[in-house]
């Protein structure tokens, strides 16, 4: 019998290696799973980002490119578009693109969408036609890759909208009190445009007044109105007014200022020997009307537009003619005479005061002649020699 000491002493280091070797063999295939599944979980990571593919910018109405395109030699079994827009539930799928199958509509079908892409060329990208203010928003394609997971693609898009715009003339009546005077607007624009005056003469004279309003679709509406005391010597002044916008070229629109004003000063030009015209200033223009003082416009007398014509010369013309301007906010006159002797036309514009004026004037010098003469001298001796034979005479 072998000391059992000895026994024990031989039997522990071979038990001791056995458990050493099952040990290292069972270690292997855990740390093979983890390592495949490290590998798997950092693949995944890498390509689940998506990459932002930049904006897509595009006026209301047209088409827009949305680009999806990946280089690689994985796999591809499909490419999926998702779209976030506002009103609508997030990354909604609308499309989906099989190599085998082709396009598939996901909800509703939406024929505006055009596949211009390849799938051999893992190339999925979209031409979007007649797009709306109610398309804008995030665009995103995802490729479904083998064994190189779900990589994306993202668009942003962004509609532009021209503005509407619109010059306006307010036409006020001539006054002291500060009132608009014209209006500029860029109706519905997006993103909002800029207004500004040109105002030439008026610079200084008038000052501009700036409004805007955001609709619920995302368009701003921008006026600038002019305000300024409005006098007749606006009338007619050329402004301009300069429209600026992202989505259209620069806009030049202009108008001169409108003021409504009644008839000034009359003045009578005479244009020929038997013609005379009757001017004015007014806004709008004054009608003129012609007539004759204490009787009827005589047939031979013609009035055409604010000229009278005389067709003879004859003494039953002669007399007090009258020029009448009016428009909607007054009326204004003028006076003159016609008198006709042996075929000549004598014109003098009625001032009776001139001739009240005249007569002091032209007395002293029949006088002075009359006394140069002597005969002032006869005639006062021949009246104090027989004054009641002169009054015999007189009566």
């Amino acid at each position: 019998m072998k000391p059992f000491g000895a026994t024990e002493a031989k039997r522990r280091p071979r038990d001791r290696e056995t458990c050493l070797c099952f040990s290292a063999a069972g270690l292997f295939p855990v740390i093979l799973t983890m390592f495949v599944l490290l590998t798997a979980s950092h693949l995944q990571t890498t390509h689940v980002e998506a990459v932002q593919a930049g904006d897509v910018v595009v006026m209301l109405g047209s088409s827009a490119i949305l680009p999806c395109h990946i280089s690689t030699n994985d796999r591809l079994s499909q490419i999926t578009w998702q779209k976030t827009i506002k009103g609508k539930a997030p990354n909604d799928v609308f499309l989906i693109i099989q190599p085998k199958n082709g396009l598939k509509y996901s909800n509703e079908k939406d024929l505006r969408f055009e596949f211009i892409g390849n799938v051999d060329d893992k190339n999925g990208t979209l031409k979007f036609s007649n797009v709306t203010l109610e398309d804008e928003g995030s665009y995103t394609c995802i490729f479904s890759l083998f064994p190189g997971g779900t990589p994306s693609r993202n668009s942003q898009l962004v509609i532009l909208v021209p503005p509407i715009t619109n010059l306006m003339d307010h036409t006020p009546l001539e006054g002291n009190e500060e009132v608009p005077l014209a209006t500029c607007t860029a109706a519905a624009s997006k993103p909002k445009a800029e207004v500004r005056w040109i105002k030439g003469f008026l610079e200084g004279k008038v000052r501009e007044e700036l409004n805007e309003t955001q609709h619920a679709n995302g368009t701003t509406t921008t006026w600038s109105t002019l305000l300024g005391k409005p006098g007749r010597e606006m009338n007619g002044q050329l402004v301009k007014c300069v429209i600026s916008s992202e989505a259209t070229k620069e806009v030049i629109l202009q108008t001169h200022i409108q003021v409504h004003y009644p008839p000034g000063n009359v003045n009578i030009v005479e244009r020929s020997e038997v013609s005379y015209e009757c001017e004015t200033e007014a806004n709008p223009k004054a009608t003129v009307t012609w007539t004759r003082s204490g009787q009827p416009l005589p047939p031979s007398v013609e009035v055409v537009g604010a000229t009278v014509q005389f067709s003879s010369q004859s003494n039953d013309l002669s007399g007090l003619y009258k020029c009448e301007t009016k428009n909607p906010y007054g009326s204004k006159q003028a006076y003159f005479f016609v008198h006709f002797s042996s075929g000549n036309c004598n014109l003098s514009f009625l001032f009776t005061g001139l001739l009240i004026l005249l007569i002091p004037l032209i007395l002293p010098i029949l006088l002075i002649l009359l006394l140069g003469t002597g005969k002032l001298q006869s005639i006062l001796k021949r009246f104090q020699s027989d004054p009641r034979g002169d009054a015999k005479k007189s009566g």
